[in-house]
Order: C-alpha cells, then sequence, then structure tokens
C-alpha cells in the first residue's frame, strides 16, 4: 500500500498518473446518475473521460481542471482560471448554489470526494470513488 499524502505538495504528485473514476449522484427527486471513466493527471491539468449515465442514456463526459499548490494549499481551477475550490476547504461558492465537499484519503491510494449541493436550481450529492488505473 502506497503511503497516505500528508501535504499539498505530496497530494499533488500522488495523484499524477491514471485513475479509474466512478461517480454517483443522487438527485434529491431522486432521478440518479452515474460517471464511469478514467481521470489523468499531467501535472497540474486533470482531465475527466467517460460515460454519464442518466435518464437510461448513455453520453460521453468530459471535464477538466486545473490543479496547484498555492498558499500552503492544493487549490482546483477550471481551465480558464477561475477559482472552483481548495482541497480540504470545504465548499465552492457558485451562487446561488453552494457545494459542500469532503476529501477522504484514508484508505489511500483508494480515495473519495463527496459533494452535497442546494440551491434553487440544483439539490444534489454526488460521490466520486479513485482507484488506481
Amino acid at each position: 500500500m502506497e503511503p497516505q499524502p500528508i501535504t499539498p505538495e505530496e497530494l499533488l504528485a500522488a495523484l499524477q498518473g491514471r485513475w479509474r473514476t466512478l461517480r454517483a449522484i443522487r438527485h434529491a427527486d431522486g432521478t440518479r446518475a452515474r460517471f464511469e471513466g478514467v481521470t489523468t493527471w499531467d501535472g497540474a491539468a486533470c482531465v475527466e473521460e467517460g460515460v454519464m449515465t442518466a435518464g437510461g442514456a448513455a453520453m460521453p463526459a468530459r471535464r477538466g481542471t486545473r490543479w496547484s499548490v498555492r498558499g500552503g494549499d492544493l487549490v482546483v481551477d477550471f481551465p480558464d482560471g477561475r477559482p472552483f475550490h481548495i482541497v480540504g476547504g470545504c465548499a465552492h461558492h457558485c451562487p446561488p448554489d453552494r457545494y459542500a465537499l469532503r476529501y477522504d484519503v484514508a484508505a489511500w491510494p483508494r480515495w473519495s470526494v463527496r459533494w452535497r449541493v442546494t440551491g434553487p436550481a440544483k439539490d444534489y450529492a454526488a460521490i466520486t470513488r479513485y482507484r488506481r488505473d
């Protein structure tokens, strides 16, 4: 088992490479969606690619983010540089919606991120699980 990363620099270094990714999304109205694919970290660039299944339909899905260590924090930005969240910061503000998140690396190298999103347009919970590809 790989040692659990402790510092933001160690976590970013440990993320490099390919990870199998599974995301389950449960909306407040009872509908569900699922993403299965691969997430690849290459330096600061992180790209998720796979298939999103919702309402019985499957479609290709892709999302990119940029990860960096700034001011002692592991920071996640959108590809265009807009801030997304700080790992361990527990929240992403995108008014009028609120995103609460929690990273769990206790079982490293398997790890997860839990999201709870609420607001006038969104109400869902999601968990994304990662393991080395």
